[in-house]
């Protein structure tokens, strides 16, 4: 018989991941809301995230010591926002007026590459993440032990959601993204500039990408080629079951994912389900609500 502390660890460790979750799962409902475009590369673009982290913090290590963990994590959210521009102007952007089968192929195209880049540069290895210590050290709450990463994680991802929810609802660019993810085609006949908020869809979805990249691999230690992908999947996951192009559904769904993966995985007898569940609950709630959670019903137009 477990104890109150124990089920409480396991309810944090799974806020946590459900955070991580959210942070990614936000890139893809952003970007389908405004193109109808599941980014199947933005798993792999928080992949590379970690490396441009570690690859940097070691080259600089030398001649700023302490210091290049902040120099790191600066550029990492820099570069990975100018990575994920330009994987918008140079796979998407020429296959605007494209079947959407022909994007979603390219898609898929720029995962692999970012996967197979990632193995030449790396040889195919596993590479331990940098330590930054205010993260990984531990503190006491009400008994309960727990890392400030357990709790940071929550907190940032809360106030991020918050944030861009209130940029989405009360700016003019916010407008701009909303209309375009109402009609595309009249948006742009009234004048919004369409490349733009493209552009501002992908440079937010980057940016929480990378801090969701920063956070995870702080938890977890290490990063290697291919380990977007599973996290990549779920956050999607988590997008299509709170109803894709809904940022608050992808930020519930990834909660409810997170900390039922988490429970599941605290069992023994069952932990080998845990990834398996993830699909089912998906695969349940799309013949109960097809929309998911929060998505707007669709209109066919005659």
């Amino acid at each position: 018989m477990h104890d109150f502390t124990y089920y409480a660890q396991i309810l944090i460790s799974g806020l946590t991941i459900g955070s991580l979750y959210a942070l990614i799962a936000i890139g893809y409902t952003m970007v389908y809301g405004i193109l109808r475009l599941i980014n199947f590369a933005h798993g792999d673009m928080f992949m590379v995230a970690g490396f441009i982290m570690i690859y940097i913090t070691s080259w600089s290590s030398g001649f700023l010591g302490a210091g290049s963990i902040a120099v790191g994590l600066i550029l990492t959210l820099i570069l990975t926002v100018v990575l994920g521009v330009m994987i918008e102007k140079v796979a998407y952007k020429p296959l605007r007026s494209a079947p959407r089968m022909s994007v979603m192929i390219s898609a898929i195209g720029v995962s692999y590459l970012l996967q197979n880049l990632s193995t030449y540069v790396t040889g195919g290895l596993a590479q331990a993440y940098p330590n930054i210590p205010w993260l990984r050290t531990e503190i006491q709450i009400g008994g309960i032990t727990v890392r400030r990463l357990a709790i940071l994680t929550p907190v940032l991802t809360i106030l991020l959601v918050i944030a861009l929810v209130i940029v989405i609802k009360h700016t003019k660019m916010g407008m701009a993204m909303r209309a375009v993810a109402k009609d595309f085609d009249t948006a742009q006949l009234m004048g919004i500039r369409i490349d733009r908020v493209i552009s501002i869809t992908f440079v937010i979805g980057s940016f929480l990408a990378a801090v969701g990249s920063i956070l995870y691999f702080s938890y977890i230690g290490q990063v290697s080629p291919t380990i977007g992908a599973m996290p990549g999947l779920k956050s999607f996951v988590a997008a299509v079951f709170g109803g894709i192009g809904s940022v608050p559904g992808a930020v519930i769904g990834s909660y409810i994912i997170g900390i039922c993966e988490t429970f599941i995985k605290s069992n023994q007898d069952i932990s080998i389900f845990s990834n398996a569940f993830t699909f089912a609950l998906l695969i349940i709630i799309l013949l109960i609500k097809p929309n998911g959670l929060f998505g707007e019903k669709l209109k066919e137009k005659v």
